[in-house]
This record gives structure tokens, sequence and C-alpha cells, in this order.
């Protein structure tokens, strides 16, 4: 190391040694990054999952960027005081400069380390709803979700860290991965209200998709009762009435998946309305 400074310092014509610790520190940056792309194209070479592979590639670029710290830190050891006092007015000018950075910074690695959300999960932030695709050190991405679809629109939203304090945020996949969701439909005053009933209720828990839930959602909830106190009297569809405007209006109530959401419904739907016609029970 000397005698690489050394012959540095003749290269530069100076005396500076600070000059030479910079470039030690930029060529560190840059080796690693090298090193780090070359990790991530051996790792795409191997037959890995899409998750594994991003859990992995996202695991050297943390231990990489640990190594860098290390390496600046015994670049800089012989002249650690001078370089602590320098960073120090160096540090004060951007946080006045950069504030919202740094904030942004700080929630990151709250994020990395209390996990309130994780990727794969899908949150709502205020009003934007999507699959968290990725957490970078300043920005949460997301796989934006439609409102009213419940499917993805193929925008990526960059939300910042920040928000993490500062909005509402609805994780859908906290605690267990299935939500409670409603589908209602309207018959006239005078269809056969108890075969309607029937229909509907038979139709919802006889979907293969559904049926299998309660069973799950009972050992997910066992297992969030160390952290979170929920239960839950009935898991399995169940079906409500009321009258409006003249017409019966029938809600059937049921756990599903959030991401196969707009497929089950599509599926309860089609079947309902076959069996509704075939029973001469009529929709107002």
């Amino acid at each position: 190391m000397n005698n690489l400074t050394d012959f540095l310092l003749k290269i530069l014509n100076t005396n500076n040694i600070y000059i030479v610790n910079f470039i030690y520190t930029i060529a560190c940056f840059l080796l690693l990054k090298l090193l780090l792309k070359i990790l991530n194209f051996i790792n795409k070479k191997v037959s890995l999952s899409e998750k594994t592979l991003y859990t992995i590639n996202k695991r050297n670029k943390t231990i990489l960027t640990i190594i860098f710290f290390i390496v600046v830190l015994c670049i800089w050891q012989t002249n650690i005081n001078d370089f602590l006092t320098i960073i120090s007015f160096i540090s004060a000018a951007i946080t006045l400069t950069l504030k919202e950075i740094i904030y942004n910074y700080f929630c990151g690695i709250y994020i990395k380390i209390s996990k309130p959300i994780k990727v794969e999960d899908r949150i709502q932030i205020d009003d934007t709803i999507g699959d968290v695709v990725n957490l970078n050190t300043l920005s949460i991405e997301l796989l934006e979700v439609d409102n009213n679809t419940n499917q993805s629109t193929g925008k990526i939203i960059h939300i910042p860290n920040s928000k993490i304090f500062s909005a509402t945020i609805k994780n859908y996949n906290t605690a267990f991965k299935y939500i409670w969701t409603e589908l209602s439909l309207s018959i006239s005053l005078d269809s056969d209200l108890d075969k309607a009933k029937k229909i509907l209720l038979k139709t919802v828990s006889d979907n293969e998709i559904i049926k299998e839930i309660p069973k799950k959602m009972q050992a997910e909830i066992k297992n969030s009762n160390t952290e979170y106190r929920i239960y839950y009297n009935n898991l399995t569809p169940i079906t409500y009435t009321k009258i409006l405007d003249e017409k019966i209006i029938l809600t059937v109530r049921f756990l599903i998946h959030p991401k196969k959401q707009r497929n089950v419904e599509n599926m309860i739907y089609e079947t309902v309305i076959k069996e509704f016609k075939k029973n001469n029970i009529n929709f107002a």
C-alpha cells in the first residue's frame, strides 16, 4: 500500500495524501460496482427462481456496501481525524441542502429493520394501491393496482420512504394474506329469496379457491396471535339481506387473496347469472 501510494504521488506530482486517498476510494467504489455486476451476471446464468435471484442480488449489494465502508475506513485510517473534520463540515452542508433525501434514507433503514412492508406485499398509501416490487434506500417502488378492478396497470410508482411516517398505510399481507370482500346483487321483490340465497352461498362456498381458505386462515390467525390480537367468529362465506328502493339486495361476504379477487368475482357472477336464469329469479 505504501509503495502504491508513493507511486501515485510521483505520477500525480504532488505530496497531498488526501488526493491519493480520494483516488483509492473512487477506485474501490468502481471495483466493487464491477464485482456486483459480475455476481449478478453469474446469478442470472444459474437456474434460480425470480424471487431467489432478487433476494441474492439484494444481499450481495448489502454485503459489498459494508465491505466498501470498511475499506474506506482502512484507506483513511492514518488521516482519520482530519478526515472526520472534513466529513463533519461536508455533512453539515449536505444536511441543510439535502435534508429530504437524508430523511428518506433513514426512513429506508427503518423500513428494512422493522419491516412494516416487504417486497410482494400489497399496500395502499393514501389513495395509491400497489404491489411492492422493490425497496430502495430512498423510495418504495409499487406496481400500481387499479382501485376498481384490483388488477395491475403496469405502471411503476415511486413513493418517498418518508411516507411511512406521514401517510396512512394499509398492508394487505401483514398479519395474513387473505382479506374480506363482499359481492352484492339486486333481485326483484317477487323473486324466491330463499332459493336465491342458497344459489349465491353455494356458488361461493363451492368455489375451488375460496373453499380452501378458511382452514388456511385459521392457521395464519393462530401464527399471528403473538403479535396481533385478531380473532373472527366465522371464517366461512355468509350472506346478508336488505331491502332498498323496492328491491332485495343480497350480499355475500367471503375471504379471498387480493391478487385473485377479480378472477374469483368473475367466476361467481357468471355462475350466479346462469343459475338465476335456470330458476326464474329476476334481477332488479
